[in-house]
């Protein structure tokens, strides 16, 4: 028997609905939720296929301790778990204070989760110390709020893309990191094609498909733009003073810098034409205008300023609290929102409530049932690797994020973890980065497995209902911090039972509405009853709210500031953190890809969403390449003053001179020296303390390698992987297929193989099983292959050393149409094949129906000329509509 459940993509913070079939025991099936007001049924390429992330090899199923980071782990029980690692924190504690501890946690977790852990560190353990990842995405977005409206969230929601008449989309790129939010947008210009859409990026992304306009600003210089663009409003009479006089202060001093701005030498140092930047202001205010923005104006040291710069546009125009307009920043996780809301990090307190307010502080502190909660700031998380480093922190909790990856300055991060006491981490999956580097594992239930809540990007909470059992031991994220309070409790001497006695993910969320009332977050009208009755509902829902109301904050322009009116904020531009000079001469900036999420813990395991990128390669301008001499698809050394990353280059005029680009996801795990914020410099913003991932000073030159090969194999995946790449200086493992996939590693070295490399190598292909066996071996050119065929005649694995290792990507081919290699056994591995090894497919662009680019180019020149017939013809753009940017883009190069 099956029945369907209602969850919620648990990818980026967009919040799509989704309704899942089971058996009870497995996923069956997941497909859009019709009924969910955000997606309206539709799903990205990640959503479609995350029901693939729940039962894979590397689930963490048990409790596991070591005593050193040198030991192996052990299988323990829960209470063996939590009772060892309780004592060690209440040592910690005891010893050194509660500051002496610290959780790091993520926008990942459910509220519920979030607000457990919030409110066992803040009102129990006594300390601030709580910091998120959501802390390097979202942190600068919230103080830009909070300083212009009096406190943080959107004004807006997903309803303003159909009344707006302009898009200004500003240091963001939905098509890649909020495919759905895109397709709404692509849908809107469709619909009316006199709406404008400026995008603001210092590459031109998939998201230029749909753009009048494409700014291709010098990165850095956004609030110089603001400001030009500000100049404009002003000068040709935009501006909306009665709105000013009435609902806002302070004006006059941004007004006078705005208007004593040279707009010729701003446009040269923003690297734009004057002429530009005036037709994005005419059509900024001339239009209702929406802007939605991400990680290009929040990952920056001047992130806040960013933010209130572009927010100012809004305000002198009068684009705020009103349909069609206003500042929308895009959140980049499910729950960062939620996280948010419940005061989950070290500069917040729970229910948007301020905690340098000493009444604020005694709310949450009677609510709670303690005598105080801690009115010293908390480390924010580059703060608290620092800490750890130091050693004034010596015991972390880790939930939910893979953070030896994410920081900037990531190996000085690993460095930081490494010297502590104790290390924590809760997680779904083992090994990542970072679990490798704890001391206790705890299992945590994946999204499908858990009931909770989340809020996305327009302030809309989804309840999502539990589908499957949870795996093995694993345990809800909640529960776990509330089982570890009560046995931190014990050890400290007290009861903290009844503070954390909650018996279901319901109790949690109760208690939580519970602590908004009467704050212009307000949810006390909500329960999951009501959720699950009326659908997701958006914030604030007060007690005799009406459900299904569509709810701007500010329609009556009056702002949770002291005053109640909006405030302008009068900012500077400031240049990058880290100039570039003549030993770093390129400035390096970061950004998703279409098809992986994060540090590819849960993505990274589905071999569809391996295909469209299938791995990090740094994108340059092509008189950069040639002025250093880097070829195209040749690997290539990037370097700052932090340390080295290689891969193969992309040359593209996509990118503007100066600049290049290099994909976030990837870890060391995936990638030997694809580990890209080891690059980045740990510069924050003074006010959000959010980190800069927009900008690093690097070098970028060919890497001389003694050897380039690659290694197949059929029907394996990562576990090969982490294995294979550690011993050399370059390795990325990818993968190929719809069902049956070929794990394709890329090793590079500057050493020359030894024998006992080979032989290792060639045991781990084979992995202990007889197979017919080809070898090609030229030592004096330094080629060595092999290839292995199983009794049935299909090729199963290569190792190919030496040569152009691009003559090999056919076998990778060969390998996933599973047919017997025949005739072709003598050719499988020589220098240049005499049989037909011509690729059919090119590089995958529809990762839903698995179309190459050279498919759609042949049925290009067949007579494909339309985007419909393209669809027609070939299937690519007809699942989740993903790939239809880059489609247009092959469609315009006719």
């Amino acid at each position: 028997m099956t029945t369907t459940v209602n969850s919620v993509c648990s990818y980026c913070g967009t919040g799509c609905g989704i309704v899942l079939e089971t058996d009870g025991e497995k996923i069956i099936s997941l497909i859009g939720d019709t009924k969910h007001p955000t997606n309206q049924g539709k799903l990205c390429s990640k959503g479609r296929e995350l029901h693939k992330t729940v039962d894979t090899k590397d689930r963490l199923l048990v409790p596991q301790l070591r005593t050193s980071l040198d030991a192996p782990f052990a299988p323990v029980d829960w209470d063996s778990a939590l009772s060892h690692t309780a004592k060690k924190f209440a040592d910690i504690i005891q010893e050194h204070g509660p500051d002496a501890v610290a959780f790091y946690v993520s926008g990942q977790l459910l509220t519920e989760d979030y607000y457990v852990f919030n409110k066992l560190m803040k009102g129990f353990i006594g300390s601030n110390n709580i910091d998120t990842n959501s802390r390097l995405c979202m942190s600068s977005a919230v103080m830009g709020y909070k300083r212009a409206f009096g406190a943080d969230g959107p004004p807006t929601c997903y309803d303003d893309i159909e009344k707006a008449s302009c898009f200004f989309i500003t240091g963001a790129n939905p098509a890649y990191a909020h495919p759905i939010v895109f397709r709404r947008l692509e849908a809107a210009k469709e619909a009316n094609p006199n709406l404008k859409v400026i995008v603001v990026d210092p590459r031109r992304t998939d998201t230029c498909s749909i753009a009048d306009l494409h700014l291709p600003l010098k990165a850095g210089t956004d609030v110089l733009l603001y400001q030009a663009m500000l100049h404009v409003l002003l000068q040709e009479g935009f501006a909306d003073e009665d709105y000013m006089a009435k609902h806002t202060t302070g004006f006059a001093e941004v007004r006078d810098k705005a208007l004593n701005l040279n707009l010729g030498e701003a446009a040269e140092t923003c690297g734009l034409t004057p002429e530009d930047i005036i037709q994005a202001a005419r059509w900024f205010g001339e239009n209702k205008t929406l802007s939605l923005w991400t990680m290009g104006l929040n990952q920056s040291s001047s992130g806040t300023d960013k933010n209130n710069a572009l927010i100012n546009l809004h305000l002198a125009t009068g684009q705020v609290g009103k349909e069609g307009c206003g500042p929308f920043s895009l959140t980049g996780q499910p729950n960062a929102m939620g996280g948010r809301e419940v005061g989950g990090m070290a500069t917040m307190l729970a229910a948007h409530r301020d905690y340098t307010n000493p009444k604020h502080r005694q709310e949450v502190a009677d609510y709670w049932g303690v005598d105080s909660v801690p009115e010293k700031p908390g480390l924010t998380a580059t703060e608290l690797f620092s800490a750890l480093e130091a050693g004034t922190v010596k015991a972390v909790w880790i939930a939910c994020t893979n953070p030896i990856v994410s920081m900037p300055d990531a190996k000085r991060a690993e460095a930081a973890l490494r010297k502590a006491e104790l290390v924590m981490v809760s997680d779904a999956y083992h090994p990542t980065d970072t679990t490798k580097l704890a001391h206790v594992l705890f299992p945590a239930s994946g999204w499908a497995e858990k009931e909770g809540t989340i809020t996305n990007t327009e302030r809309r909470i989804t309840h999502l209902q539990q589908a499957i059992p949870k795996a093995g031991l694993s345990r809800d994220d909640w529960k776990i911090a509330a089982d570890f309070a009560v046995a931190l409790g014990q050890q400290l001497g007290q009861d903290w039972s009844q503070a954390f006695a909650y018996q279901t993910a319901s109790d949690v969320f109760d208690e939580h509405c519970g602590l908004t009332a009467g704050k212009d977050i307000d949810i006390t009208g909500l329960s999951y009853a009501a959720l699950d009755e009326f659908g997701p509902q958006q914030w604030p829902f007060k007690k005799g709210d009406k459900p299904n109301q569509i709810k701007r904050l500010y329609t009556n322009h009056v702002y949770e500031t002291h005053d109640k009116k909006a405030h302008f904020v009068d900012v500077d531009y400031i240049p990058v953190a880290e100039p570039t000079d003549d030993t770093y001469p390129l400035s390096l900036t970061t950004g998703r890809i279409r098809d992986q999420w994060h540090t590819m813990t849960k993505s990274g395991a589905v071999p569809q969403l391996m295909q469209h990128i299938p791995m990090p390669t740094v994108q340059i301008h092509p008189d950069d390449a040639q002025m250093y001499g880097i070829e195209d698809e040749a690997l290539v050394l990037i370097s700052s003053r932090r340390g080295e990353v290689i891969a193969p280059a992309q040359i593209s005029k996509d990118i503007r001179q100066g600049l290049v680009f290099f994909p976030m996801h990837w870890g060391k795990m995936m990638a030997r020296a694809g580990r890209i914020n080891t690059l980045m410099k740990t510069s924050v913003d003074p006010l959000s303390k959010e980190p800069e991932f927009k900008h690093s000073a690097v070098n970028v030159l060919p890497f001389k390698a003694a050897w380039h090969g690659m290694l197949l194999m059929a029907g394996q995946y990562v576990d090969l992987g982490q294995q294979m790449i550690e011993p050399y200086t370059y390795g990325v493992v990818a993968c190929a297929g719809q069902n049956f996939p070929v794990t394709s590693i890329d090793l590079a070295c500057t050493q020359p193989l030894q024998d006992e490399q080979y032989k290792r190598l060639d045991y781990m292909l084979e992995q202990g099983q007889a197979f017919e066996v080809l070898t090609y071996s030229d030592k004096r050119h330094g080629i060595h292959r092999k290839a292995w065929i199983n009794s049935d005649g299909h090729l199963v694995a290569v190792r190919w050393v030496g040569g152009d290792i691009s003559e090999a990507k056919w076998l990778r081919t060969l390998m996933l149409e599973g047919t017997d290699v025949g005739d072709m056994r003598p050719f499988l591995l020589a220098p240049s094949s005499v049989v037909n090894t011509t690729d059919t497919k090119g590089n995958i662009i529809c990762a839903c129906h698995n179309v190459g680019e050279i498919e759609i180019k042949e049925a290009m020149a067949s007579g494909c000329g339309d985007l419909e017939t393209l669809k027609t013809c070939t299937k690519a753009g007809t699942g989740c509509g993903s790939c239809v940017p880059e489609i247009k883009r092959l469609l315009a190069e006719i």
